[in-house]
């Protein structure tokens, strides 16, 4: 449970006993006095020395409690109300001013009634040894009906503090609960996100590398005899795709997901995906590729939605060219990716694919846009904002392979 409610509590009751202590200093102590200075004698005499000793040892209690502890005190306080009773023939306003002292200074409610009833016993015998003329007096029946009345304020208020104190036990053991519970959740909160982060990398990587090695191998086999050169050519590629694959399952094992892959410039990174692509499938790539300063973060993002963009046209456009444009600007960067292909739904388009890349710039504060219909191609947009202070670099463009 949090301290500082606690504190508050404490600083207020301690506020409380402040306020009362000046009021008892008020109303009890400094009228006896008052009233004992028109006494005569010896009367006079302990009528203001009593009231200013009980008036030190409630300051030494309070300030040095190891000094004169609380329970020493309110025996010391039940016996000067007791004697001033007998010195001034009557100690009822007193004693009903000192009540709250017997409950406050105890922490027992069994204490705080003996006490209490002992100063009002004391109170009564003063005022009869003093020689009331009348029995009972109005100062006795005042000091029964206030101990009467502080015994039920008393009870109500230690069963109050009581209760404050168990429904203050219970919300401390459901907030521990809650807590508890709270960090099992962030835990699995963690894991499945760190699950859900290893399946999109390996859809985007170790998959994409699996399935192009799976189309190089069967077309590799269909040309054998027809085609040995061409097919060499794609046992090549199928032997540099199973090496970037190993590369990429080392990262993810090793967890370096942001040291691993798309190390150096993106445009040269973005320039060999192309490439590799053209070389695989045959299919012109036009792009336009400046060497735009970005993180790491976002060059992993940029060229993990140019391969999951790529590996779509490969395996569903039908497409006979691609382009790709990357642009700076002020607001972040752009990578825009486009083929000619049989185009699709994009409503009724379902796969991991595109809601990885989705999530995956929704990480870095960016965007995907897909915009496409049946026989019009795919047009692929993909946004980051980056730090604003780095200027556009020039555009460096590349007509389409042939």
């Amino acid at each position: 449970m949090d301290a500082r409610p606690q504190l508050d509590d404490r600083f207020q009751v301690r506020a409380l006993v402040r306020w009362y202590a000046a009021l008892w200093l008020v109303l009890g102590l400094i009228p006896q006095v008052l009233a004992a200075a028109d006494d005569p004698g010896a009367a006079r005499v302990s009528g203001i020395v009593l009231p200013v000793v009980l008036g030190a040892c409630y300051a030494v209690t309070e300030l040095y409690p190891r000094v004169l502890p609380p329970m020493a005190y309110l025996c010391v306080l039940a016996a000067g109300v007791g004697a001033l009773s007998y010195v001034r023939g009557g100690g009822a306003s007193l004693y009903i001013a000192s009540l709250p002292q017997f409950w406050i200074l105890t922490r027992s409610q069994r204490y705080a009634v003996a006490l209490s009833g002992a100063a009002g016993l004391a109170t009564l015998a003063g005022e009869v040894a003093a020689g009331a003329a009348h029995l009972p007096t109005g100062n006795m029946l005042f000091t029964v009906g206030g101990f009467l009345a502080g015994l039920l304020l008393g009870l109500a208020a230690h069963r109050y503090v009581r209760q404050t104190e168990e429904r203050a036990r219970r919300l401390s053991a459901e907030l521990a609960v809650a807590q508890r519970e709270l960090a099992e959740a962030n835990r699995r909160q963690g894991a499945a996100e760190e699950r859900e982060r290893l399946a999109r990398e390996i859809h985007d990587t170790l998959a994409q590398g699996f399935a192009s090695i799976i189309v190089l191998a069967e077309a590799a086999r269909a040309g054998l005899g027809a085609e040995p050169g061409r097919s060499e050519q794609q046992l090549r590629s199928i032997e540099r795709t199973a090496r970037d694959n190993f590369a990429e399952a080392r990262a993810l094992v090793d967890s370096a997901r942001r040291d691993g892959p798309a190390q150096g410039p993106v445009a040269a990174t973005l320039r060999r995906v192309l490439d590799r692509f053209t070389e695989d499938t045959g299919i012109p790539v036009g792009a336009e590729l400046p060497d735009v300063e970005c993180d790491q973060p976002a060059r992993i993002a940029l060229l993990r939605c140019t391969q999951e963009s790529l590996a779509n046209i490969r395996k569903h456009a039908g497409a006979s060219s691609v382009g790709v444009v990357l642009e700076r600007h002020p607001h972040g960067v752009e990578l825009e990716i486009t083929d000619d292909g049989r185009g699709f739904v994009v409503g009724a388009a379902a796969g991991f694919g595109l809601e990885g890349m989705r999530r995956r710039l929704a990480e870095l504060g960016g965007g995907l846009t897909v915009t496409s219909s049946v026989g019009d191609g795919t047009r692929i947009h993909v946004m980051i904002p980056l730090s604003p202070q780095d200027p556009p670099t020039p555009l460096i463009s590349t007509s389409p392979q042939e």
